[in-house]
């Protein structure tokens, strides 16, 4: 998926101007899944934070390349097509960054279900120059499924799907307001970028920023937050209820990858390996997903509980796992 997030983008943006951030663990294995982006561009954080500091520290290495930076933002775990929309909007977004570099520019998917997983954005006035394109009126939580259904019915509220457009600069301006800490400590690593002091002062700031999402401390505290319709079809294959849309199912509404044997079950997700058979008998609505390390067992109609099975194996010291 990684390699179809940079492909995607082929023909707009090279190779060259690519920049990844991951983790320690994933490192050597995105450099070799992306041989053509340069190495110097794959960005490590040591450990996680959340958005804001993980695109905090894309934006400074960035403005380092080059003062006028703009980003666009993907995250590498979405399912787009066609690519030839997805490149349309993108330049779209670029385009109204451009003529006004103050603009945070997001993307609204139109909701196809009451998710509760997601954030909604409600659009505000439409921008008089750019089809589809609108002011944000606000940011909504994930919400209850009652809520989420009002959402879908009112016409007005799209997916926040994480795409996201703006300047390396105006990103950290709004930051330097609001998170003025992370800020600090994002400036001690800028001006380490190119030294032999740069590993060792990235890993003593970057664990003590705040862990926050780039929307709580930045998009719903900025002022000029614009939403473009997504004319592209997208999931978040972040979430194993995402695997029916992808995969489909088979005539008992049961969705599998990997051997598998299954008696009177139904609406069901197994996710295993050819090697490894999942047998079911009576089951309705789950979600099996078994690895080498561990095996998950869900329901389905619950999957948005999974942060609380994040933070239980945290809490027993199993981290490894997640």
């Amino acid at each position: 998926m990684i390699q179809e997030t940079v492909a995607r983008c082929g023909g707009w943006i090279e190779p060259a101007n690519t920049w990844v951030v991951t983790n320690d663990v994933q490192a050597a294995e995105t450099r070799r899944q992306l041989p053509d982006v340069p190495d110097e561009q794959i960005l490590i954080e040591p450990c996680a934070r959340n958005t804001a500091p993980c695109l905090g520290l894309a934006a400074i290495h960035l403005l380092h390349a080059d003062p006028d930076a703009l980003m666009f933002v993907m995250p590498a775990d979405h399912a787009i097509s066609p690519i030839e929309a997805f490149q349309r909007a993108g330049r779209t977004a670029a385009a109204i960054v451009a003529a006004d570099p103050s603009q945070f520019v997001l993307f609204g998917v139109p909701p196809a279900f009451p998710a509760t997983g997601y954030g909604y954005i409600e659009r505000g006035d439409a921008l008089g120059d750019v089809p589809a394109g609108f002011k944000v009126a606000s940011f909504r939580e994930k919400p209850n499924r009652e809520v989420a259904q009002q959402f879908v019915e009112a016409g007005s509220y799209y997916w926040n799907c994480g795409i996201f457009c703006w300047t390396a600069s105006s990103l950290l301006a709004v930051m330097a307001e609001h998170e003025p800490d992370m800020h600090d400590r994002l400036q001690r690593v800028a001006r380490a970028i190119g030294s032999g002091d740069y590993e060792a002062t990235l890993a003593t700031e970057f664990p003590g920023m705040n862990s926050i999402s780039v929307d709580y401390a930045v998009l719903e505290k900025a002022g000029n937050v614009s939403v473009v319709e997504a004319p592209f079809e997208w999931d978040d294959v972040g979430s194993w209820l995402s695997l029916p849309r992808l995969l489909g199912a088979d005539e008992k509404g049961n969705t599998i990858d990997g051997s598998f044997c299954g008696v009177r079950t139904e609406g069901s997700i197994v996710r295993t390996t050819d090697d490894h058979t999942v047998a079911m008998l009576g089951m309705q609505n789950c979600i099996v997903v078994h690895t080498p390390d561990a095996t998950l067992i869900a329901n389905r109609d619950d999957a948005d509980a999974m942060r609380d099975l994040h933070q239980a194996l945290r809490d027993q010291g199993l981290d490894h796992l997640l």
